[in-house]
C-alpha cells in the first residue's frame, strides 16, 4: 500500500467522515438497544464485563471505553439503578470494587448481542471490503494509542 501525502484539509475531511460514520452507527445502536430498555454505551459495558475473564474494574471499563473515570462512573451508577450491574468489593483487594453483571444485566446483554443494525450496515460490504477495512482502522487504532501514550492492552474476543 502507498501512503501518499494529503493536505491539511484532506486530513480533515478524512477525520470528519470518520466521525460521521461512527456517529451514524452509534445513532443506530442507540435506537436499536433502546428497545431493550438500555443505551449504546450500556451494552459496551455489559460486553465487556462478558468478555473479560476475571474481575471487571471500574478503571479497567474507563479504559476499554476510552472514557473519563467520572463518566463511567456515573454511567455504573445509572446501570446499577436500573438493575443490569452490581459493584462489589474485591475480596483480594478491599479497596477495590468490581462490577458484576446481574440476571437483568444478563437478559439485557442477550438480547442486545443479535445487533442487527450493524449486520445492516456492515453487510454493504463485502467480506474484502470488511477485511481490508477492519485493517485500516486498526492501523489508525493503533497510531491513536501511541499519540495517547496507551499500550495496546490483549485483545477482546471479538469473532473474526
Amino acid at each position: 500500500m502507498q501512503k501518499t501525502s494529503l493536505s491539511v484539509n484532506q486530513y480533515y475531511d478524512l477525520w470528519n467522515l470518520l466521525s460521521e460514520v461512527r456517529d451514524a452507527i452509534v445513532r443506530t445502536r442507540e435506537m436499536e438497544a433502546s428497545q431493550f430498555g438500555i443505551s449504546a454505551p450500556q451494552t459496551q459495558v455489559l460486553f465487556f464485563v462478558q468478555a473479560i475473564d476475571g474481575p471487571v474494574t471500574p478503571a479497567q471499563l474507563s479504559r476499554l471505553l476510552f472514557r473519563q473515570s467520572q463518566s463511567v462512573s456515573g454511567l455504573l451508577t445509572r446501570m446499577e439503578k436500573q438493575g443490569l450491574v452490581k459493584r462489589v468489593k474485591d475480596l483480594d483487594r478491599r479497596n477495590q470494587v468490581r462490577i458484576v453483571m446481574t440476571e437483568k444485566g444478563r437478559q439485557a446483554y442477550n438480547q442486545s448481542t443479535q445487533r442487527k443494525s450493524i449486520q445492516r450496515i456492515m453487510s454493504s460490504l463485502s467480506k474484502e471490503e470488511r477485511r481490508q477495512l477492519k485493517s485500516y482502522l486498526q492501523t489508525l487504532k493503533d497510531k491513536a494509542l501511541k499519540e495517547l501514550a496507551i499500550v495496546r492492552q490483549r485483545p477482546l474476543p471479538y469473532s473474526q
